[in-house]
């Protein structure tokens, strides 16, 4: 399964968001929601964990950059990207820099290209992924590796996690598609401590089946591969 990240189109302008959200979901990476103003962008964001934020500067009932301020403010933490019209070079450094100083990560100068875009939403995504603000989805769950907590969309529970549960989460995660060897995933986790087994790294996730999956004895998951584990996001 392709890992999807949840972007959110934040602009006025609809046939933008449009052309934006086919080129995007062209790609199976990425699935896209709309907020026409900024009042509804910060009635989404703070609780809608996006994996990013596109704010187009042309905004109906606040400035691009004073909606970026108030994410920031609210606690947003997922990279914002701005969209802006300055044509010339000049407006164009003063509208990046105040932009950049409300709290975006990045500023794209319109008109551009699709392609570019595309490359700098990964280039974000990858950084972020990183970082300790990250939040992913992982089948059912909203995984928050900082707080160490899965929240189930479905029954809106919290599950806590010790660190090494937190560990193997987020790098199964990141691996995608690919099945994590036990000998690899025990040395990102545990790192090269000669008294540590596999057999350690089999009872953790044994204990963390028994909190992530709707039945344990049937894991689809945390699923056990011949050569190691993968994570179905």
């Amino acid at each position: 399964m392709t890992i999807q990240h949840k972007i959110l189109m934040v602009g006025e302008d609809t046939d933008l968001r449009e052309l934006l959200s086919e080129q995007l979901q062209v790609n199976a990476e990425f699935v896209t929601e709309d907020a026409a103003s900024g009042a509804d962008a910060l009635a989404r964001a703070p609780d809608g964990y996006y994996d990013m934020i596109l704010l187009d500067h042309e905004l109906s009932d606040m400035s691009g950059r004073s909606l970026c301020g108030q994410l920031r403010e609210a606690g947003v933490k997922a990279p914002i990207v701005m969209l802006s019209a300055a044509q010339e070079p000049t407006s164009a450094d003063e509208e990046t820099i105040q932009a950049l100083d409300a709290g975006a990560n990045d500023v794209l100068i319109k008109p551009f290209r699709v392609a570019v875009l595309l490359a700098r939403i990964r280039a974000h995504l990858r950084e972020h992924e990183q970082s300790e603000f990250a939040v992913f989805t992982v089948g059912p769950y909203i995984f928050q590796p900082a707080a160490k907590m899965l929240h189930d969309q479905e029954t809106d529970a919290k599950i806590r996690l010790t660190d090494k549960e937190t560990a193997i989460i987020k790098y199964l995660h990141l691996a995608g598609e690919k099945v994590v060897g036990r000998d690899v995933l025990l040395g990102e986790v545990w790192g090269y401590n000669a008294s540590v087994t596999t057999h350690t790294l089999e009872t953790h996730v044994y204990r963390l089946r028994q909190k992530i999956e709707r039945d344990p004895t049937n894991a689809q998951l945390l699923v056990t591969e011949p050569n190691g584990y993968r994570l179905n996001s």
